[in-house]
């Protein structure tokens, strides 16, 4: 899957969010606890996690007219 290159305004994303997982990571950006959690070692599974929760809830999207 290609990643699309967001762009960030003080750390958060102007992408509109496809679902939770989205809202949830941009909430993390802007707290500052994404980047506790990339200093961790090791995988966190966020982007699986985020990849679940927006499958699971999607925001509908408006159509475009």
């Amino acid at each position: 899957m290609k990643e699309v290159k967001q762009q960030d305004v003080n750390g958060i994303a102007k992408m509109k969010s496809k679902g939770l997982g989205d809202t949830i990571e941009k909430i993390t950006k802007a707290t500052g606890i994404k980047k506790l959690v990339d200093k961790l070692p090791g995988d966190c599974g966020c982007a699986n996690r985020k990849e679940m929760l927006n499958k699971a809830f999607p925001y509908k999207q408006k159509p475009n007219n």
